[in-house]
């Protein structure tokens, strides 16, 4: 009976967590939080289905929190990618930019 109780307590901690990692989700506020705070939700949501498993004795929940595991991780590298790639973008049109904006100071230097 004691054990039951653990369990509840660190399901309703578990959820506490989660709820905070969505707020840090929501605000930011870098990017790179809220990739965190998405990582850590799956993060608690496999630790919540391994204190169920445990808690109700299914051991076919153990293999549901694997494959939820494999897929948030996919899922953070996929995002990180993503950001990535569009921060590479942002990056290059800006130096561009640049190179533009030094070739006409250099041109119109010859003009003086």
């Amino acid at each position: 009976m004691k054990t039951d109780n653990f369990y509840t307590v660190c399901i309703v901690i578990a959820a506490i967590l989660i709820l905070l990692c969505l707020i840090r989700a929501i605000q930011g506020p870098k990017i790179a939080d809220r990739i965190v705070a998405v990582n850590m939700i799956g993060t608690m949501t496999i630790v919540t289905i391994c204190i169920l498993a445990v808690k109700m004795g299914e051991e076919y929940l153990v293999d549901v929190a694997l494959i939820y595991a494999m897929i948030s991780f996919l899922a953070v590298i996929v995002i990180t990618k993503v950001l990535m790639g569009a921060h590479k973008e942002k990056l290059e049109a800006c130096i561009k930019a640049e190179r533009i904006l030094i070739q006409g100071e250099k041109k119109e230097g010859d003009r003086l």
